[in-house]
Formats: C-alpha cells, structure tokens, sequence
C-alpha cells in the first residue's frame, strides 16, 4: 500500500554508526526534501547490536540539533532503543516510514542478523510501518556515498509509491564503486553462508590475557546469480525484502508427521 500523499511526510531517521557518522548525514541529506525528518540516533557507535534493547540501564536523551524539518536526537541506546524511544516518547504521531543507515559496511546475507542497522528497520517493520535500511560496502568512517545516495534517493520514493507487503522490509546494500560502474539493481534473496569466527588471543601488560574478534565469511553458494552476494560482487546494487517470520514452515509440517504433539 502506498504512503498517504495528502499529509507531510514524517520519516524517522536512526543508524548503528552513531549520530555523527558521515553515512547517516548522506541518508539525511536525500530524505529531507520530501517531508519532516526526526532523526534518532546512538551517541557512539552501536553496530552489530542486531535487536538489543537496554533494560538494566536508563536511557538518556539529547537534542543535537533543530530547524525547519529537522530535529537530531541522540541517545545512550541501541538503534532498536532509538526507534522505540522515538515512537513510544519523542514522535507526536507514528512515523510513515523508518530509514536506517547508511551502514559504513555491508549487511549482506547473515550479516542481516547481526545488524544494528537491520535491527532499527526491522523494529520498525515489527510495527507495521514501512522501513529501509541501506549499507554501503565500506567501513571507512570517511566513506564516499555518493553513488549510494543517488539509488537511496530511487529506492525511498519507489516504497513512497508502492508501499511494501505488509510485515516486510528492505535490506539495501551498496557495492563500493562509482556510479558510473554500477549495473542496475538486483531484487534478490539473502545469501546462504556463514560467518567464521576466529579469537586473536592476546595479553595487556597487566599479563591478563583478552580477545579480539576476527574472521572471515564462508559463501555457501558464490555462483548463485540471485543472491545478494553475487549482485554485490558484480555492481549491482542488492535489495532483499525481509519479513519477521522466522517460522521454518517444512520443518513444521515434518514435526507434526513425527508425533512431537502429545
């Protein structure tokens, strides 16, 4: 269903990088000419927070800045806390749609999981209002997203005017390259792959010993032209449309076969 055209839009606006991070800026700067922006954001970096919520703690609010159309917040959350926060207290009326990022990095295939940025739109979806979350494959605080906003910009009015299934978000990925090398879009599904983990044990000069993730992802199918690793690794931009559900619906059936209800 498409958004109501007969009101402003209100679009809120939350990340995993931070409030300060120059990915959300770029996701700001493309959706404010088309309605109110509230932009609700972690105070420091949140990324791979994936749906965490903070309920031993307070959450603190600051109001970084507001003029016409636009009002930044940042918060002590997660980017999960920062959309509920911002539907539950800081909104005056629920946001007609939710956009989250740009992620300095990919959330491709299982990464979507781990994502704070996925988590944010997700949150959103949970609550029935249309939302995007776009990651750049690049972690460079000092990223370029130009290219990226420029399909941002084509992908937010496309949802603007066509609404999304209900129940269903977008994970929009970016490959790394200028605009001029991209391909097109790809409308793809998650890649089925792994992350490997590895522990780099090391020691502090206090002899305490600690450790540092590290790791490498594992595609499980590198030639599958419909996934989103393999749009990514030819120039295409990959959108995955991600539901809730994460109901196994054969292994449903098969239980019942098996005499599992008693």
């Amino acid at each position: 269903m498409a958004l109501k055209k007969d009101k402003k839009l209100l679009i809120l606006v939350s990340n995993d990088d931070g409030v300060f991070a120059k990915g959300l800026q770029s996701l700001i700067d493309v959706v404010k000419p088309f309605g109110q922006v509230v932009v609700v954001a972690p105070e420091k970096g949140e990324s791979g927070m994936s749906h965490a919520i903070s309920i031993n703690v307070p959450l603190r609010v600051k109001k970084i800045k507001e003029e016409k159309d636009l009002t930044i917040y940042s918060t002590s959350g997660t980017p999960v806390d920062c959309v509920k926060l911002a539907i539950n207290q800081l909104l005056d009326r629920e946001p007609d749609i939710v956009v989250s990022g740009i992620n300095h990095g990919s959330n491709a295939s299982i990464s979507v999981i781990y994502s704070g940025t996925m988590g944010a739109a997700i949150e959103a979806c949970l609550n029935n209002i249309p939302s995007i979350g776009f990651s750049l494959v690049n972690h460079n605080s000092d990223a370029d997203f130009e290219m990226s906003k420029v399909y941002v910009e084509k992908i937010f009015k496309n949802v603007i005017e066509n609404g999304l299934p209900k129940g269903t978000c977008l994970n929009v990925n970016f490959p790394d390259i200028p605009l001029k090398q991209v391909n097109g879009v790809k409308v793809c599904k998650m890649t089925k792959g792994v992350w490997k983990e590895e522990y780099d044990k090391r020691t502090d000069p206090h002899k305490r010993d600690y450790y540092w993730l590290t790791g490498n992802f594992n595609n499980s199918e590198p030639n599958e032209k419909d996934t989103d690793e393999w749009a990514l690794n030819n120039n295409y931009i990959a959108i995955v449309p991600i539901h809730t559900d994460l109901t196994n619906y054969k292994a449903l059936e098969q239980l019942k076969k098996n005499n599992y209800e008693v």
